[in-house]
């Protein structure tokens, strides 16, 4: 298996913080924002930080006011990441079969008559989509 580039479970309540933010974040307002929520310490944050920096998913400018102070950007987008891990997941779990992993998902989710209409609904659109 390849090297990971996409958050872990704990790092990727890191990224919905630095995703939802209006622009860069630093790591004191990341803290802030998490520090009760995850019950950890500034310094546990701070390394989730920095193991998003080491897969390229974040980077971050040094602040021109104070050195010490960085300032953390998005480099792949939430969706990406998603994409991501979709197609690591189905390669590791289900052989690269989508197809099974699908069926795995729907079988297992105990839809409704109305879900499955949607399902179905949007099978079609995507249909329509390739012949484009």
């Amino acid at each position: 298996m390849g090297k990971e580039t996409t958050p872990s479970e704990t790092e990727w309540l890191v990224m919905e913080v630095i995703w939802n933010a209006e622009g860069d974040i630093t790591a004191s307002e990341v803290i802030r924002t998490l520090k009760d929520s995850l019950n950890v310490s500034a310094r546990t944050i701070r390394v989730l930080i920095n193991r998003l920096l080491a897969k390229g998913i974040i980077r971050y400018e040094v602040d021109r006011k104070d050195s010490r102070v960085y300032h953390y950007y998005v480099v792949k987008s939430k969706e990406e990441c998603l994409r991501e891990k979709q197609e690591r997941f189905v390669r590791n779990y289900f052989g690269g079969n989508s197809t099974l992993a699908v069926a795995s998902f729907i079988e297992k989710a105990h839809l409704s008559d109305e879900q499955f209409c949607e399902l179905e609904q949007l099978v079609e659109k995507m249909k329509e989509n390739r012949k484009d």
